[in-house]
């Protein structure tokens, strides 16, 4: 397995922004700022984060493919085209993005139609047209899962993937996501073994949060750091120990000066059940009173 995470880090060099992930420890990381027009660039930051043995794990699109103004739904599919072709030429491990919402005033907001059968087709034609547009070699297509955006479980992923039909189209996994009721948090192990068992061969790379559920009505959920809710990590870290290869989970939503916490109680829950994280090569890190090597 490889862990990463999004820093923030002073500076474009690519070397110095490849040389801080390895580091601080971390074998993936989120693409640093790059445009598709800039191949000198490109080429830098594929050959730096080569060279450091950090894995590019994924470039994040984050714009509303479903959006209600027909116009912005247009150029904000073919933003997914322009970077879904730059994850290729990065040779990155994936390009994601959210299915989109029909919310009028937030992007990824929760609406009626968001689980309709319109949102379904319309989320076949558009990683259809997206896929189909760039014709990647290298680079996978990914929807993050969502609490109230398509795909919201392990079966509305596999019906997206039997509908949209290209190879190219894999599974990006994010748990907390899907836990958006009591039943699914107290039994948030059964939902991780349902996903890794029903998805595990399509998935590219998962996001790693936690989740707390208040004591309040109605239901009131909120993201919390790694080790803060109620997130079975031994499962999920177990299953996806099995995957092949060595699957990116990415933290995220957090801080900087909470990174190092979060990757503490990881890594803390990989060694207690005999699993571990890729580390990049020439770099050890001190963590849980602990010199892990690669």
């Amino acid at each position: 397995m490889r862990l990463g995470v999004g820093l923030s880090i002073p500076g474009d060099d690519p070397d110095e922004i490849a040389r801080a992930y390895a580091d601080a420890g971390y074998s993936a990381a989120v693409c640093p700022p790059v445009s598709l027009d800039q191949p000198e660039r490109i080429r830098a930051i594929r050959e730096a984060f080569a060279r450091h043995d950090v894995l590019l794990a994924e470039v994040g699109v984050w714009n509303n493919m479903l959006d209600p103004h027909p116009a912005r739904r247009t150029a904000n599919v073919e933003a997914n085209v322009q970077a879904l072709a730059l994850a290729d030429e990065l040779d990155a491990h994936c390009c994601v993005n959210i299915a989109g919402s029909f919310n009028p005033t937030n992007w990824d907001g929760p609406h009626p139609r968001n689980l309709s059968e319109e949102a379904f087709e319309l989320t076949v034609q558009n990683v259809q047209h997206i896929i189909d547009a760039v014709k990647p070699q290298r680079a996978s297509y990914s929807l993050e899962t969502m609490p109230w955006v398509l795909p919201d479980s392990a079966d509305s992923y596999l019906r997206l993937i039997g509908a949209i039909g290209r190879p190219a189209f894999r599974v990006h996994l994010d748990p907390v996501n899907l836990i958006n009721c009591p039943s699914r948090y107290y039994d948030n192990a059964g939902l991780l073994h349902e996903c890794f068992s029903k998805l595990g061969r399509w998935i590219v790379s998962c996001h790693g949060k936690d989740v707390v559920m208040h004591e309040r009505l109605t239901v009131h959920l909120d993201e919390v750091r790694p080790g803060l809710g109620a997130l079975d990590y031994k499962v999920f870290l177990q299953e996806l120990s099995h995957l092949p290869g060595e699957a990116p989970l990415i933290l995220e939503h957090l801080p900087q000066g909470e990174y190092a916490a979060a990757r503490e109680y990881v890594v803390g829950v990989a060694a207690q059940i005999g699993v571990s994280f890729h580390t990049p090569q020439e770099h050890s890190w001190e963590l849980v009173g602990t010199r892990r090597n690669s």
